[in-house]
């Protein structure tokens, strides 16, 4: 059984994963740029093996990892940083798994990294977290409740209780850049290139209908891959509320203005930042909580609804990504290459880690 390696482990969303994998009794390796906050972080998890290694040197990257390891890279802005990262990976013959929400980068790891990863017997995961593998977990199972009726699923991402979604400092900065690439949709039975917010829809969330805009997920390219009679694959964030009526149509002017290349360039110039790690404390993310609604449809008709209700977003992203380290540790997916969660660990598998991890399917 290889090593389990944390990247980014001093920042937010890895100092949440790291305490997730010690509650496990698993001692993982961390890795970051500043030897101090390591120091800091490996006392404080009892005393753990440190590395210093940055995106900017990949021998750092290399000297991390061994064939059959597992790296859990927390690093972002995606876009900017993730590269080097998932390279290294696949050149040591290491599994990996990342906490992106960001849809181009995710495009790019399975367009461009899924063959080398293939050769070379690597598993990859990427958006490993409450981006997105709720989506994909609560539409499998509208699909499979249906079959082959469906031709379309439609997820939904909410948010409940006083907090709301308070974003870390990373989130924020990944969130930013993201809007500057366009991602992939499933239309038509094909991918699409295609900006976030371009369309609206209303969900059931409890007693009442909840409007939210479209986002390239990951469900997109994933879900047809286990469901290829699927024409249409649509995902929504709603955490915007009342403001997201207003998002719709902005989204087209910022697509519009974001295939300029010049006003490209100066936002991503406006945009490049460093986060120190700050994010919602323990107190207002166990004052909020994640809501997931998945319908599958043939036409207009819907033909099963399923709703996963839980834990806040970052406490499960970490919990989500401990299972799913040591799941691939000891041998729990036999296939390569980049997956999706569905794809990777089956359905029955993947459920259980998302209970284990906060999210529960509402009854």
């Amino acid at each position: 059984m290889g090593k389990i390696v944390v990247f980014g482990a001093t920042g937010f969303t890895g100092r949440l994963t790291v305490a997730a994998l010690v509650r496990r009794g698993i001692r993982p390796i961390i890795a970051g740029r500043s030897r101090s906050k390591l120091r800091a972080l490996a006392d404080r998890e009892g005393g753990l093996t440190t590395r210093v290694a940055d995106v900017e040197d990949p021998a750092s990257l290399r000297r991390l990892l061994a064939r059959g390891d597992v790296l859990i890279t927390t690093v972002g802005p995606f876009s900017r940083l993730g590269e080097p990262v998932v390279a290294a990976a696949i050149e040591a013959g290491a599994h990996y798994l990342d906490s992106t929400g960001e849809p181009a980068f995710i495009r790019r790891v399975f367009q461009d990294h899924d063959g080398p990863a293939r050769a070379r017997g690597v598993t990859l995961l990427t958006a490993f977290g409450y981006d997105y593998v709720p989506g994909n977990l609560a539409a499998a199972i509208a699909l499979e409740e249906v079959g082959e009726r469906a031709e379309r699923v439609d997820v939904g991402y909410f948010v409940f209780g006083e907090g709301g979604f308070a974003m870390s400092e990373g989130t924020a900065a990944s969130s930013a850049l993201a809007m500057l690439e366009p991602g992939v949709v499933f239309q038509g039975g094909v991918l699409r290139e295609q900006f976030g917010g371009r369309r609206l829809r209303r969900f059931p969330v409890g007693p009442r209908r909840r409007p939210a805009i479209s986002v390239p997920g990951s469900e997109h390219i994933a879900l047809p891959r286990s469901y290829p009679w699927l024409r249409e694959v649509n995902v929504y964030i709603g955490w915007f509320g009342a403001a997201s009526y207003v998002m719709a149509p902005l989204s087209r002017v910022q697509a519009a203005l974001f295939r300029i290349p010049q006003v490209k360039r100066l936002a991503a110039a406006r945009l490049q930042q460093t986060s120190d790690g700050r994010g919602p404390g323990v107190a207002a993310r166990e004052a909020s909580g994640s809501h997931i609604v998945a319908q599958a449809l043939a036409g207009r008709e819907v033909l099963s609804t399923v709703q996963l209700v839980g834990a806040n977003a970052y406490d499960y992203t970490a919990e989500l990504l401990a299972w799913g380290a040591e799941s691939l540790s000891r041998g729990a997916c036999a296939r390569v290459g980049a997956l999706g969660p569905v794809e990777a660990f089956g359905l029955p598998a993947l459920l259980d880690g998302s209970e284990r991890a906060g999210l529960r399917v509402a009854l």
